[in-house]
């Protein structure tokens, strides 16, 4: 099996990263030009290390799996660390495989913030395809949050990926500008205009959907924060759509 992981200055997660899959039979990361060490700790981990300008998170991950020479491609991000119950069952499941079985799994992840796992509010099991055999699934090119588009039947393992996402509140706004901007710029695709009520009614929906619907409050305060800050996700996602469409109509009445 192949591991494939694609980093940006990851030198803080990196390591335990790959230290989680060292069972695997080849470590591959493609880097986009990190400015801090992640490359160097990457290969005294003994991985394959590519770097290359950022495409975009599908394209970049779709070029790793090209390196791959096993069988079988896990996918993880760095700050995601493979589980010893997850390890065994891939394993098994790998050595048991038969044609005809799925050619793909998905995997359930932990996400765990400011230092708990966070059960509700929508954020458990999360189920993430990241297990398949080489040269049947292939990531789409969006924006952010991209799709591993699958030629075949996908199942389901029980172990976990634990995924060490943000630690503290500060790492939050870290994503915060990048990925909202991403997001808008997707959704001007299929969204022509923005109205008041995209701004007041979406976020309160996330916020009530997230927090009430799917339990946030059962994770105290950690479930608060994280509910409130889907919900300011939604809010500045389509703030900057709106003001995106703005400028794009005043610069053609100018003309």
């Amino acid at each position: 099996m192949s591991c494939v992981v694609i980093t940006k200055n990851e030198e803080v997660n990196i390591q335990d990263c790959l230290k989680s899959a060292q069972w695997a039979n080849e470590l591959i990361v493609v880097d986009a030009d990190s400015c801090d060490k992640t490359v160097e700790l990457a290969r005294a981990c003994g991985a394959k290390v590519s770097v290359r300008p950022w495409p975009g998170f599908g394209l970049q991950k779709n070029f790793g799996m090209a390196q791959a020479s096993s069988d079988w491609i896990l996918i993880l991000d760095a700050d995601e660390r493979v589980t010893e119950e997850l390890c065994g069952e891939v394993k098994t499941c790998l050595a048991e495989w038969r044609s005809g079985d799925p050619v793909a799994y998905r995997i359930p992840r932990r996400n765990f913030f400011y230092g708990a796992w966070v059960r509700g509010g929508g954020v458990y099991p999360d189920y993430q395809v990241r297990l398949f055999r080489r040269g049947i699934a292939q990531y789409n090119d969006v924006a952010v949050h991209e799709n591993l588009i699958v030629d075949g039947e996908v199942g389901t393992l029980v172990g976990h990926l634990d995924h060490y996402t943000e630690r503290r509140i500060q790492d939050h706004f870290k994503k915060f500008g990048l990925y909202t901007t991403l997001a808008a710029q997707e959704k001007a695709k299929r969204v022509q205009s923005v109205g008041w009520t995209d701004l007041v009614f979406r976020p309160l929906v996330v916020l009530v959907k997230t927090y009430l619907l799917k339990q946030g409050y059962r994770d105290g305060v950690r479930g608060l924060i994280v509910c409130v800050f889907a919900s300011m996700y939604t809010f500045v996602k389509y703030a900057k759509l709106w003001d995106a469409t703005r400028q794009a109509t005043s610069h053609t009445d100018a003309r």
